[in-house]
């Protein structure tokens, strides 16, 4: 099945744009002082049991897709 790019551009044009209003929209929950530091929202994300290892590992496989073309 084809992913929505579409969708998956729009989405991560408002994560550069609005990260906090992103995460809020997915139901995640992250402190405001993070926002600046990437590994900072992966690990709380991690510890607080919003995402699994393997969510995270499957959005890092997509991010490389889209470094790669």
């Amino acid at each position: 099945m084809m992913p929505n790019l579409s969708g998956l551009f729009q989405a991560a044009t408002q994560l550069m744009q609005n990260p906090m209003q992103l995460l809020r929209q997915r139901g995640l929950n992250v402190p405001q002082g993070m926002m600046n530091n990437p590994n900072a929202i992966i690990q709380h994300l991690m510890n607080s049991g919003q995402i699994t290892q393997q969510q995270y590992q499957q959005a890092r496989q997509i991010a490389e897709q889209f470094r790669m073309r």
